[in-house]
């Protein structure tokens, strides 16, 4: 029995930890994400900007909402909450603290409270904050107090804790040093208990000077990758979803493993996705009666017993020789292991042996765990400076996890490039390239064409000299998936309709027209004959039907005899029924030979035995 609660473990209790399979021993991430929001009530926060800009109020509210779309949409098991420090009401557990308003506890985002947010966007927005909460005193060591709360009373297993603070005061308590003292004790409490909390402050007139106060509350950034305290207030609402988006997420490695540079001199590294493919989310199963979704179970029955089998007595077999192996489960896995997981360094080839070719699979990036290792960071960073200095890539053989086939993979430096707002655009690394094996090249008989003359060489290079852009793959949204999500949010948020989407794959014609001038003309003149029209068919190019798939009575009566009638393909049984007038409902090989079997045996007579 303990084996078979070993095998079916945990099936009749939802799991509440996020399923992370990483490499490595047993490295895995469990827990969940949560963020909080702590926004100042102040009436400074309400103040519009000039030129009709949003007040900073109205800023923080639209990235709190675009937060929770995003954390709907791929991570909705995360928790949030928004808090609100600086109101003349009181609304908190217990009510416990003045001047403290939780607008939001600590759960998983829904389309409930994103309406909620959306109450408080704009003119009207503003007054029903004012009605609802108003402005009062402030106390950053309460509202920090308020949050600790909110943290110790979930019960679920949490992996990451943050807390944001938005606001657009640099002396939030008027210089009272006792309040300012009681803000950095909680802080530093909070900090203790692992809560990372970040600062994004919002333009005021006269600057916002964060060395008077917050330098002191705020956490250092966790490793040298993330973005640190900005010194430059945001001003506008695209910078405050940068800062926001670029700290939100929580960094998580594929794998953690050790590259190995030679003999007893390991650097800890980790593999991270920095780009993945975006895809519609599963349909969940629902149970009509309850609306609650169906979970599966899988059990292997013995099919002469019927008796239900433990996993002990379910073996593997593989076909060798015409021998049946049979193989236990620990020999399938030491079959499949070929070494430890890690990175072993071969050496070092020039850039220019890497080939556009040899990508054939989406790269990852490779990044130092100086925690798993010191020095690691060290010692990644000169490698990384000395690569990029002799323009080499170094050669590796990578096993990514346990029981996985080796690969070659070639690490490609990379420097790091931050924009004017010291974000990080790209981050320092190498990027790993999986490399093919000699069994994935193939020998390709490519169709021989005419070729082009050098003129039409010329002015298509022309051609495409004009239309060339810098290619940024963040500025192409899905226009699929993005509709899809519309379509949802309407749903969610009894919308009248789903707002509309910008195609933004489909080509700008008026622009390339614009661009291309006479060259499209010139193009046509030098490659096709006089009087073309691209868009009529051409007399060479017609369709021609496909010959019917005929076979004879002889052939026929063979393969009856014989019973083969199974070697023929669907569309030579499907002819051949339609030869013999045998009608069948099904199209499936197997209802096709039932149907043309029976009517045969009676046209040729031939019996059955």
């Amino acid at each position: 029995m303990a084996e078979w609660n070993a095998f079916y473990r945990n099936e009749d209790e939802e799991e509440e930890q996020e399923e992370g399979e990483q490499s490595g021993e047993s490295y895995r991430i469990t827990g969940r994400d949560s963020l909080v929001f702590l926004v100042d009530a102040s009436k400074e926060m309400f103040i519009k900007g000039e030129d009709g800009q949003p007040s900073n109020f109205d800023m923080t509210m639209q990235v709190v909402r675009s937060v929770y779309m995003s954390k709907i949409i791929s991570s909705h098991r995360d928790l949030v909450a928004l808090v609100f420090y600086g109101t003349e009401q009181s609304k908190n557990p217990r009510n416990s603290f003045k001047h403290v308003y939780v607008y939001h506890d600590l759960d998983e985002p829904g389309a409930k409270r994103v309406q909620d947010i959306d109450s408080l966007r704009g003119e009207k927005g503003a007054q029903l904050a004012a009605e609802t909460m108003g402005s009062g005193e402030t106390s950053l060591g309460d509202a920090l107090w308020c949050c600790a709360n909110l943290y110790s009373d979930i019960k679920l297993r949490l992996s990451h804790k943050r807390l944001m603070i938005f606001t657009c005061r640099d002396e939030p308590h008027g210089g009272d040093s006792v309040k300012d003292r009681q803000a950095r004790t909680k802080a530093g409490d909070l900090k203790e208990t692992g809560v990372v909390i970040d600062l994004m402050h919002l333009m005021k007139p006269g600057g916002f000077n964060v060395s008077l106060f917050f330098c002191d509350v705020i956490s250092p950034p966790e490793d040298e990758s993330e973005l640190g305290l900005q010194e430059e207030p945001c001003e506008k609402l695209d910078d405050l979803q940068k800062r926001v988006r670029a700290k939100e997420q929580k960094k998580r490695a594929m794998a953690r493993l050790n590259l190995c540079l030679g003999e007893g001199l390991n650097v800890a590294v980790g593999i991270y996705a920095t780009a993945v493919t975006a895809r519609k989310p599963s349909a969940i199963k629902l149970y009509r009666e309850t609306n609650e979704p169906v979970r599966s179970k899988t059990r292997t029955f013995h099919t002469q017993t019927g008796s239900l089998l433990l996993p002990s007595e379910i073996k593997k077999a593989q076909v060798y020789g015409k021998k049946q192996i049979v193989m236990e489960r620990d020999e399938v896995d030491a079959i499949k292991k070929f070494d430890d997981p890690g990175l072993l360094l071969i050496g070092f080839k020039p850039m220019e042996k890497l080939k556009l070719h040899h990508h054939i699979q989406p790269a990852v990036f490779l990044y130092p765990e100086e925690d798993q290792v010191k020095g690691s960071a060290c010692l990644f960073s000169a490698l990384l400076k000395k690569c990029s200095e002799r323009n080499v890539f170094a050669l590796c053989r990578c096993i990514a996890r346990r029981n996985y086939p080796p690969r070659f993979a070639a690490l490609v430096p990379q420097h790091e490039e931050v924009d004017e707002g010291n974000a990080q655009i790209t981050p320092p690394g190498f990027n790993v390239i999986y490399l093919p094996y000699a069994d994935d090249f193939r020998t390709l008989d490519p169709p021989h064409y005419p070729a082009a003359s050098q003129v039409q060489v010329d002015k298509m290079k022309e051609i495409i000299s004009k239309l060339r852009f810098k290619y940024r793959s963040d500025a192409f949204e899905n226009p699929v998936i993005q509709q899809h999500y519309r379509n949802l949010e309407a749903l969610a948020l009894d919308m009248m309709a789903p707002e509309d989407i910008e195609d933004l794959i489909m080509p700008k014609v008026e622009q390339i027209d614009s661009r291309l001038g006479p060259l499209v003309d010139e193009f046509k003149d030098l490659v096709y004959p006089e009087n073309y029209n691209p868009e009529s068919k051409p007399c060479g190019l017609l369709t021609e039907k496909k010959p019917k798939v005929e076979v004879t009575e002889d052939e026929l009566k063979v393969h009856v005899q014989n019973g083969t009638l199974a070697k023929l393909t669907v569309p030579v049984l499907k002819e051949a029924c339609k030869q013999f007038g045998v009608r069948t409902a099904g199209t499936k090989k197997q209802e096709l030979i039932d149907a043309l079997v029976i009517s045969l045996l009676k046209h040729f007579a031939i019996d059955k035995a």
